[in-house]
């Protein structure tokens, strides 16, 4: 397991998107990938989102929102942005990583504007499963676009 494939999922306050992420490379590409998330800042991690996860088989309540700089001594080999503020204010990685950005709307904010808590939760189901499609394409995904 030691050549697993260690990818950064980085997002604004690593509350919801990137640790989505990190929970699908985990139920997922356990075999081939080495998962991480962090974020420009720290938000906590959204209960929402850790609703929606387990709904789907997926426990990611044990995660924690963690600040880009306690993972930035790892070698990673891909850092992924998955918002755009992440994506334009990502910091420097030295080494060998390669930098890839995939945006995805943000629950939280959409569900600022939601009808009732079922519409809400139907924010954040819906890029729980966008995030889903993308991390099942890693890594072929990331390197098909070297």
């Amino acid at each position: 397991m030691a050549d697993r494939m260690k990818i950064l999922f980085l997002c604004t306050g690593n509350s919801c998107r990137s640790q989505m992420a990190e929970g699908w490379a985990r139920h997922l590409k356990t075999d081939v990938i080495e998962p991480y998330s962090a974020g420009i800042e720290t938000h906590g991690l959204n209960p929402q989102a850790v609703k929606v996860m387990a709904e789907a088989g997926v426990d990611i309540s044990g995660q924690r929102s963690k600040h880009v700089d306690e993972v930035k001594s790892i070698p990673f080999d891909y850092v992924v942005t998955v918002c755009d503020n992440a994506n334009e204010t990502c910091p420097f990685f030295p080494g060998k990583v390669k930098r890839f950005h995939v945006s995805f709307e943000d629950p939280p904010r959409l569900a600022k504007t939601a009808g009732s808590e079922e519409q809400a939760l139907g924010h954040y189901r819906r890029v729980r499963d966008e995030i889903r499609r993308f991390v099942e394409s890693l890594p072929a995904g990331l390197e098909s676009q070297e």
